[in-house]
């Protein structure tokens, strides 16, 4: 299995653990200390090196943050995980905050009069640290760069991660490595810079065509580089991460060396370098600054082409979805006959499914913990289960499914929320209208130039009208056999980045009743050049990637709009269309069952 089930928080620890960072900041003469959950590579998925905020607070989630001050210790999560933290941090010592409804700054100003808050440089980038400083600016609070103060009192800190790299083909890549360099040489000489940093680890696999083995369910390598504008690249990264193979695919124009000889090779450089403020930790910055190379403030260059796919990425992306459509079809027949017998488990669920890709043969990893929520616990948006949590499926009880897999030819992530028995009229009504959001942004055409903050209302209104929404975005995008979460495409009101063709996104509204139930409808779409109508303005539209089919017996037919039956009913028979000849025997006839037309 690639997915384990013990418990990674223990409640009970952290207040001896805060007791102790706390006297570490009185003999290092600080007032706070700022613990991210990102690692130096701002990174959402980390290795078990990095899991600081997870080992002091208890809080496992992929977002968040916490601000250690001396009468205070408050941990910042956004409205995915405002359940979870309350179930894995003392509450005694910890105050969970709502964020980003309540800043990081506001927040500090608030609870301490003046002091002095230290900060490791390598965990927070430029941006975060400028916001924070132009909030403190009138309080008698100041930030200092300091040493890690986690890592001074983790006695068994995990070693940083040993992965090792390996080639990713061209073939599936659409690019080959020297044909990116090349491009974003150009772009950097263009702009009169001189050299761009690369922090991000999806960022140089993309670029180098490799990948790597250093996070869980992401397969990057940890490692920093200096594109020069030449075309030539400088990785720092552990050496004995490559072997011959990987080093030959890289080329002679990729010279390797080690982490430690990172920041000295700033130091010597000839500016203007790029360096993306919202990416880079701040001690890249810092150092440039210090060895007097000028600082061209821009976004990572590898971001938005990474994120336009290649024709040869998305051909390969559709083969993994109806590879991984099958699975997931043999799983929800499975999960058909099974749940109304009462005995199965929420771990036994994830399993099962881990057991269906494993089956495909071609399963590199799962793209990201399955969650596998039964009646309430569906209802905590990235409810991971443990033995500890492990909750029957009980006939009746709606059941939350998010998984995803990683498969060499492209990622994949998909939602489906299923009945096991009789439903309740209320359930059937919210599940009805997330599927109408969901739909909605499938049929979605848009002008040109439209960030995801543009489209992400079509995917609530129907939650709206029934005074109801959800705590997260609509969509995040997606990588092509790297990171499940790729920025910086978004369907989220908070991004203002305009889709374009190639993009990947999910698809996913959704609505909790804390207590209850949580249902989360999820397709990956891909943006597409949209047939002309009309005066023939330049339009998009998405592209579905995900193929399985909806729970029926959850759809309140009379509810939806003829355009919306008209989609549905289509989407169903190309599901049986696409994933009816990889299927057979019994699961054949769910399938065909499950697609019949409403």
């Amino acid at each position: 299995m690639f997915q384990t089930f013990s418990s990674t928080f223990d409640p009970s620890t952290g207040a001896a653990r805060l007791s102790a960072l706390r006297a570490q900041l009185v003999a290092e003469g600080l007032d706070g200390f700022l613990v991210p959950r990102a690692d130096a590579h701002q990174g959402e998925y980390v290795a078990a090196h990095d899991e600081r905020l997870s080992w002091l607070t208890g809080f496992t989630g992929s977002a968040g943050f916490a601000v250690v001050l001396p009468a205070i210790a408050g941990v910042f999560i956004d409205g995915r995980y405002r359940l979870q933290v309350r179930d894995q941090v003392d509450l005694s010592v910890y105050t969970p905050v709502n964020w980003p409804e309540m800043q990081a700054g506001v927040w500090i100003a608030e609870n301490l009069a003046a002091g002095v808050v230290g900060f490791d440089p390598w965990l927070h980038t430029a941006e975060e640290i400028g916001r924070l400083e132009s909030a403190l600016a009138a309080t008698g609070v100041t930030l200092r760069p300091v040493a890690n103060m986690i890592d001074a009192i983790w006695p068994d800190q995990p070693a940083p991660p040993t992965g090792r790299a390996f080639p990713h083909p061209d073939a599936l890549a659409g690019r080959r490595s020297d044909e990116k360099r090349a491009a974003l040489a150009a772009d950097l000489r263009k702009a009169g810079q001189k050299a761009a940093v690369l922090t991000l680890p999806d960022s140089i696999c993309w670029l180098l065509n490799i990948r790597g083995a250093d996070v869980p369910r992401n397969p990057v390598l940890h490692g920093f580089a200096i594109l020069a504008d030449d075309g030539r690249v400088q990785l720092f990264a552990d050496a004995a991460k490559f072997d011959a193979e990987t080093r030959a695919h890289m080329g002679d124009a990729v010279s390797l060396h080690d982490v430690a000889d990172f920041l000295p090779a700033l130091a010597g450089l000839a500016g203007p370098v790029r360096v993306d403020a919202s990416a880079a930790p701040l001690i890249v910055s810092q150092r440039l600054a210090a060895a007097g190379v000028s600082v061209a403030w821009g976004d990572d260059p590898c971001r938005l082409p990474k994120a336009c796919k290649t024709g040869a990425e998305i051909a390969a992306t559709r083969e993994a979805h109806l590879r991984d459509g099958a699975a997931v079809v043999r799983f929800l027949a499975w999960f058909d006959a099974e749940a109304p017998k009462g005995e199965l488990t929420e771990i036994a669920v994830v399993e099962a499914l881990e057991g269906f890709r494993r089956d495909t043969n071609a399963l590199r990893d799962i793209s990201f913990d399955t969650i596998s929520g039964a009646g309430p616990n569906g209802a905590v948006i990235h409810y991971r289960v443990t033995e500890a949590t492990n909750r029957p499926v009980t006939p009746g009880e709606l059941m939350l499914v998010d998984s995803g897999g990683q498969y060499q030819d492209g990622t994949t992530d998909i939602t489906r929320t299923m009945a096991t028995g009789p439903t309740s009229d209320e359930e059937r009504a919210c599940y009805t209208r997330v599927l109408q959001g969901m739909i909605a942004i499938s049929r979605a055409r848009f002008p040109r130039g439209l960030a995801g903050r543009d489209l992400d209302a079509l995917a609530r209104a129907p939650l709206w009208m029934a005074g109801q929404d959800y705590d997260h975005g609509t969509g995040h995008g997606v990588g092509a056999f790297l990171s499940v979460h790729e920025g910086p495409q978004r369907l989220s009101r908070l991004s203002d980045v305009p889709l374009q063709p190639g993009m990947i996104l999910s698809n996913e509204p959704g609505y909790y009743r804390a207590g209850a139930f949580g249902i989360r409808l999820e397709n990956l779409i891909v943006v597409q050049e949209a047939p002309a109508l009309g005066d023939n303005r330049a339009q998009f539209s998405f592209e579905t990637l995900t193929f399985a089919p909806f729970d029926r017996r959850l759809i309140v037919t009379d509810m939806l709009a003829p355009g919306e039956r008209d989609w549905l009913n289509a989407y169903h028979a190309e599901v049986l269309a696409k994933i009816g000849p990889r299927v057979e025997g019994a699961v054949l006839d769910w399938l065909q069952a499950a697609c019949a037309a409403i």
